[in-house]
């Protein structure tokens, strides 16, 4: 993609009329005036020819917003008009590996990624360039295939990089996605998250715009009690890259923290208009289906059943999609969800794992465990224990093979699903005390991780499941606490919310009751749900 020509007029004009941006690099009201081509603010001043440092740092956003596949494509055109440009060598290899999704590169990929850099060394041009091919160098060397062995490398790397350069935005902006990627399988995550907090703030105020600094700041507050930390920075993605696909889904990482349903329903449609016409090897980019599947889970937040079902439709009629750990997540993932979070535990029951046939499920343990686990809830619920004991057992098994995925927390997200199913089954089996236990240690296991970027949420929240099983044993007053400490981790939830006044309401505290219900009628106004009558009873009483 050579954009000279598209660039040259404009850059023109600028140097003319205004000369302290004479050169801004590729940006959104700066470089470009298509909105099409808009990925916001980057000025990496590449030691390449002058007629594609704007299409180095085009590429270079574009990797910023996580579509790693896009980025590669234009990298490598670059390779072909000036070969002796390090930096789209070092691209191409950069974009193979995806620090925070835990993907592990095929053998082609590392093969592909040692070439790119060997190529890139031979054309670096100065200490920046050769420091940022080093750290990437680092994660292909390695003769291993655990990723986190791999990762560790570049993580080291781009601390070097930093310490040399650590007024270069990219360079910056790049040290805190790698300290977003440590915090991943770190005991202290906090100061992680704070480091990455303040480099990506400090960049973000050098440059609104720039890709990297808005991108990986919601990524480092997608976490528990940090949602909140840069709202400002959130909001200013809208301006940034308005045909970018994952640009238009990232805030809704902290919407559904903040369980602002109609803010998350509003991003990811936008999203998915544009990431429908994404192919990737004749599929459906995951983007597509991955805006999706959090449409699917605001809409059922907010009892609008009938939609989120209809976005599944859109979702098979748009496909094949991406057969990659998204893409398998979310196929996984959506009918599990429309089954589980409306309680139509027949339907759950009769969920087929790894039905879509073009995924290598053996790749994918936790995708897999999510059909596994809402089967089994279905089976326990409609008195099937036969089949709900044979999806604990599969759930153990997948979270043992977990342990050596890429992502060190899969194990103990299947792990945290396997307990709330053993503990459904405890209780039908007569051992009430026992289930309550075993969804009391989930609950506490869950606390150990923090949620995934690929979900928009579980299926069913151990402390919410722990609220079910407290309100069917006749203890009202335990269950509301479930739900309470529930609603501190998932905000919003239409099932903790209607849990929770049903709770207060068996337990006698009509206030509370209201309160709770009133809640629910202003997150779900809509609800199709019948049960959505006794609710708005109790929200007259106090």
């Amino acid at each position: 993609m050579n954009t000279t020509f598209r660039f040259a007029i404009l850059a023109v004009t600028l140097s003319l009329s205004l000369p302290s941006l004479a050169y801004q690099g590729y940006t959104n009201g700066g470089t470009s005036n298509s909105t099409e081509d808009s990925i916001g603010t980057i000025n990496f001043h590449a030691n390449c020819d002058d007629d594609v440092r704007a299409d180095v740092d085009h590429a270079l956003g574009m990797m910023h917003h996580m579509m790693y596949t896009q980025a590669r494509a234009e990298f490598g055109t670059i390779t072909q008009t000036d070969p002796d440009c390090a930096m789209a060598h070092w691209g191409i290899a950069t974009t193979l590996f995806q620090p925070l999704w835990g993907t592990t590169p095929s053998a082609g990929d590392i093969t592909q990624g040692r070439q790119a850099i060997q190529s890139a060394r031979d054309a670096a041009g100065n200490e920046r360039e050769r420091l940022l091919i080093n750290a990437t160098a680092a994660f292909f060397e390695p003769d291993t295939d655990q990723l986190r062995e791999r990762l560790a490398g570049w993580i080291k790397g781009m601390d070097k990089a930093y310490q040399a350069f650590p007024d270069d935005l990219n360079v910056a902006t790049l040290y805190a996605l790698s300290r977003l990627t440590l915090a991943l399988s770190a005991e202290d995550r906090k100061a992680l998250l704070d480091e990455a907090e303040r480099v990506l703030r400090a960049a973000w105020e050098a440059e609104p715009t720039h890709p990297g600094a808005v991108h990986y700041s919601i990524h480092a507050t997608d976490a528990d009690g940090r949602a909140a930390n840069a709202t400002e920075i959130v909001d200013s993605y809208t301006e940034i890259a308005p045909s970018v696909p994952h640009a238009l889904h990232m805030p809704s990482h902290i919407y559904v923290r903040l369980g602002d349903w109609p803010r998350m329903i509003d991003w990811n449609q936008q999203s998915s208009e544009v990431a429908v016409n994404h192919k990737v090897d004749g599929a459906t980019s995951f983007h597509y289906i991955h805006a999706l599947d959090y449409l699917v889970y605001g809409h059922l937040q907010r009892g609008e059943d009938s939609a989120a079902r209809d976005v599944w439709e859109s979702a098979r009629n748009n496909g094949p999609h991406q057969g990659n750990f998204p893409g398998a997540f979310h196929l996984a993932s959506i009918p599990a969800r429309l089954a589980v979070e409306t309680r139509d535990w027949k339907a759950a029951a009769a969920i087929t794992p790894r039905a879509v046939d073009y995924i290598s499920w053996d790749q994918f343990p936790w995708p897999e465990g999510l059909s596994w686990f809402a089967r089994g809830l279905g089976a326990v619920h409609t008195d099937d224990l036969d089949t709900a004991l044979e999806a604990e057992q599969r759930l153990a098994k997948l979270a043992e093979t977990a342990k050596s995925a890429a992502d060190p927390r899969f194990a103990t997200y299947i792990e945290v699903d396997r307990r709330i199913l053993a503990g459904w089954i405890a209780n039908a089996e007569g051992e009430p005390e026992r289930a309550i236990e075993l969804m009391r240690s989930a609950g506490e296991l869950e606390a150990t991780v923090e949620k995934h970027p690929v979900t928009p949420g579980a299926l069913l929240p151990p402390y919410e499941a722990l609220g079910d099983l407290l309100l069917a044993l006749d203890r009202p007053a335990e269950a509301l606490a479930a739900y309470q400490q529930s609603n501190r981790t998932w905000p919003q939830r239409y099932n903790t919310l209607e849990g929770a006044a049903r709770a207060a309401d068996a337990s006698g505290n009509a206030e509370s009751a209201a309160l709770w219900s009133r809640r629910l009628l202003e997150t779900a106004p809509g609800t199709e749900r019948k049960s959505i009558n006794q609710i708005k009873t109790l929200a007259g009483r106090s």
